[in-house]
């Protein structure tokens, strides 16, 4: 693309954009004659992707800010009015604690509102999942989240939610797309005071709050061992500067679970002083709450990331504590769950299971011995929710847990995304459960993997920033679908799951059959002989890709010749996917 291009492209998002911060950075850039972050900023435009819009905050066509934020509004706006029934034309707006999340969700709201779709607007932060609830019990047509999750700080985002609560699926997804990418220079906008006065925004805080915290207790499936015992729970939490704080300390003390929430992260902060990456599933995240634990002398850490729909825990090891996984706490939810509910005579007829094509086998394992039905669903928690929304209609089956391997899970269905506040309460629970049973929650772990099997898993991300990076990942994937590589570190692929086409194919024959019934979606997975999996993910919202693992040796007695025998494969599979990573830097 032409410079001179570039600073046409620069020059008219001036005259687009309303807010001074982000006119200023580009005027900048401008007068600076800096051609090579101009280039950044205008070679494209913010995608507006299946599940919203992500992207580093600034000013440009290519960065998340009010002008790019309105028009993805206006989009949204457009497909509502052209799909919904003018009486149900309604839309409930939350954000979290990241930088400028408040103004663009006000944004959204002043963009809605001129459109003449009510609006329902929170006060002040809340976390994804009461968004999600939110839509429920307010009936709106959608939902509105401000957030980029867990991203380093530079990053905000606008995800997106339907009538069901859950983020939007086909057609509706492909649908707002469609819309977004015609809106040029006509975004209608009304101020807030005007909507406020005129009824066309709402302002919410407690008529959901309230009903959702009593939603999240009513989650507890031994409610009288948690009335009797809960005080002798010590938990440190640490909410990581979001906007977990304020529900998470509500349900665990109303409950009677004694909290000590991290001070230095308690307040709600963009700029995540205390962490680079504001994540649960980083241990350096979570380093300062460890540090407190010992102080305090707790039972677990819970923590939760910036729009607390990810949760991550700690536990202790002897005198030093271990970080669970998400395939693990997924586990121990999954086991404690499904047995409570058997032994307490809770399990209804069918009950159901939901994981991702990612996510740990071991899952899987559990809940079939309980009698469960399992479902293997695309990575993204809207798909798990899309599930639930059809057993709402055909009653086939009801669902009791589900979760995704990056530390999300859902145990209810009154919101219909992963909701780190009742899953912290269960989590909780369960520990207590252990405790009252003369365990820890590491002893329940062995349990569960003497009786199933010792899983292991790996995640690498490489991150391929800017327009070069996006032709590095897509290089190598096509690479893998052409080359199908059959050896993996110690391990010998025995197919390959293509999911952009919903086809396996038998590496020793060649033969090829359509038989993935999922939405098509930009993964590989290679299948091992021994049933172990490799998968290469390019995520749809970042810059990066993900190969994701997945071994497991049977203890037949021996759990430690297990973990010896499934660390060692694991390794040789990480070691070969590090080389691939190095090969196209």
């Amino acid at each position: 693309m032409a410079d001179q291009e570039i600073m046409n492209k620069a020059k008219a998002y001036l005259s687009q954009e309303w807010n001074a911060v982000f006119k200023d950075e580009v005027q900048k850039l401008i007068e600076a004659g800096d051609e090579v972050e101009l280039r950044e900023r205008f070679y494209r435009e913010l995608d507006f992707g299946t599940g919203g819009l992500r992207g580093e905050l600034g000013g440009g066509y290519n960065r998340l800010n009010s002008y790019t934020t309105g028009k993805a509004i206006q989009g949204l706006a457009n497909y509502i009015k052209a799909h919904v029934g003018a009486d149900k034309q309604s839309v409930v707006i939350a954000c979290d604690s990241r930088n400028y999340s408040d103004v663009f969700s006000q944004t959204a709201a002043e963009v809605l509102a001129a459109n003449g779709i009510k609006t329902y607007l929170f006060t002040s932060l809340r976390p994804t999942p009461v968004l999600s609830y939110a839509v429920r019990k307010l009936g709106t047509c959608a939902g509105i989240m401000i957030t980029a999750s867990h991203n380093p700080a530079k990053y905000n985002g606008v995800k997106v939610f339907w009538e069901d609560g859950a983020q939007v699926t086909p057609p509706h997804d492909t649908g707002i797309i469609g819309e977004v990418n015609k809106v040029t220079d006509d975004i209608k906008r009304i101020t807030k005071e005007e909507a406020v006065a005129a009824g066309s925004i709402v302002m919410i805080d407690e008529e959901i709050d309230g009903p959702y915290n009593e939603m999240c207790k009513a989650q507890c499936l031994r409610p009288e061992l948690v009335k009797e015992k809960g005080k002798d729970l010590k938990i440190v939490y640490t909410p990581l500067h979001g906007a977990g704080t304020v529900p998470v300390e509500r349900v665990l003390s109303d409950v009677g679970i004694e909290v000590f929430t991290v001070p230095e992260q308690r307040e709600p902060d963009g700029n995540f002083p205390t962490v680079a990456f504001p994540n649960p599933e980083i241990t350096e995240a979570m380093n300062l709450s460890l540090k407190y634990a010992k102080e305090q002398g707790a039972d677990m850490v819970i923590g939760t990331d910036p729009d607390a729909d990810r949760i991550g825990i700690a536990v202790p090891d002897g005198d030093e504590w271990t970080l669970i996984t998400g395939n693990q706490l997924g586990a121990l939810l999954t086991d404690y769950i499904f047995r409570s509910r058997q032994e307490l005579d809770l399990m209804p007829d069918s009950p159901a299971f939901i994981n991702t094509i990612v996510t740990t086998n071991l899952q899987f394992d559990i809940a079939q011995a309980y009698g469960a039905t399992c479902f293997k669903v695309l990575t993204g928690f809207k798909y798990i929710g899309e599930k639930i929304g059809e057993w709402d209609e055909t009653e086939e089956y009801q669902y009791i847990f589900g979760g995704e391997e990056s530390y999300g899970f859902l145990v209810e269905t009154d919101a219909r995304d992963k909701d780190a506040v009742s899953a912290a309460l269960i989590t909780a629970e369960m520990a207590l459960w252990n405790v009252n049973r003369g365990k820890t929650v590491l002893d329940h772990l062995k349990e569960i993997w003497q009786t199933y099997g010792y899983y292991e898993e790996f995640l690498i991300s490489q991150y391929f920033e800017g327009e070069a990076g996006a032709g590095i990942m897509a290089g190598l994937m096509k690479t893998l679908r052409e080359d199908k590589p059959k050896s993996w570190g110690k391990l010998t692929a025995a197919s390959l799951r293509d999911f952009s086409d919903g086809s396996t194919t038998n590496l020793e024959t060649g033969e090829k059959v359509k038989d993935i019934d999922l939405p098509s979606s930009n993964v590989l997975q290679f299948v091992m002989t021994d049933g172990s999996l490799v998968t290469a993910r390019p995520s749809g919202t970042e810059p990066k890709i993900k190969f994701y693992g997945s071994c497991c040796v049977k203890p037949c007695g021996d759990l430690e010749e297990a973990k010896s025998a499934t660390s060692a494969l694991i390794k040789s599979v990480e070691a070969c996917v590090a080389d691939l990573i190095e090969s196209v830097k």
